[in-house]
């Protein structure tokens, strides 16, 4: 993710309202189930990777969550997202950042990524991103990863992606994170449209 594709989705947030994006989602509810399967609780410490206007940190506040961070490379995104929690989101972490370059300085209980990985076509971003996830991630924590399937599209927003199965995605893991479930999920785009995405859930082995 360099500097050019950060003004791409800067304008893609910028010119199209939050429900037209092909990405929306009311609720959250898979990544919401897997989460509740991991042990999630309030005490969870959490960062939401990609998060840009997602839903996601507004449910896990109302679930009573406290430690909730979320990570964009738009800040045009992270400022709309902020926006609309109004007071709540002053609770929330904001980073606007690479994840391909974002240096963490503490560790989290639950990784979640909802659409960043699949668009990492380069080896050498997919490096980057799993050593910041083994860099921030406690040992005996968990990620959530959804990509499209391998039925899934080829491209996002114009950008090409790479999909996975649950398995291909654990062995780009490698043998540091235990596939412990999956779930398989047809998104409904604004405009009617299906996308198949995967939804793995791994333990970092201690």
């Amino acid at each position: 993710m360099r500097e050019d594709r950060k003004d791409r989705w800067d304008k893609v947030y910028a010119e199209k309202p939050e429900a037209q994006l092909s990405w929306h989602q009311d609720t959250p509810s898979v990544s919401l189930e897997l989460m509740e399967l991991a042990g999630l609780t309030p005490e969870t410490s959490i960062i939401d990777v990609g998060g840009g206007t997602s839903h996601l940190a507004a449910s896990l506040i109302e679930r009573g969550v406290r430690d909730v961070t979320v990570l964009d490379l738009s800040s045009v995104a992270l400022d709309a997202s902020k926006a609309s929690l109004g007071v709540m989101g002053e609770t929330v972490i904001w980073i606007a950042t690479d994840i391909t370059k974002w240096e963490p300085h503490r560790h989290y209980d639950l990784w979640h990524d909802r659409a960043v990985f699949h668009f990492l076509v380069s080896p050498d971003d997919r490096d980057a991103y799993l050593d910041r996830l083994g860099r921030s991630l406690k040992s005996g924590g968990h990620a959530i990863i959804a990509t499209f399937a391998l039925d899934g599209p080829e491209k996002c927003s114009g950008l090409p992606v790479v999909r996975y199965s649950p398995d291909s995605l654990s062995q780009s893991l490698g043998q540091g994170y235990e596939l412990l479930a999956h779930r398989f999920h047809t998104h409904h785009t604004p405009w009617g449209s299906q996308q198949s995405f995967q939804f793995s859930l791994f333990r970092k082995r201690d």
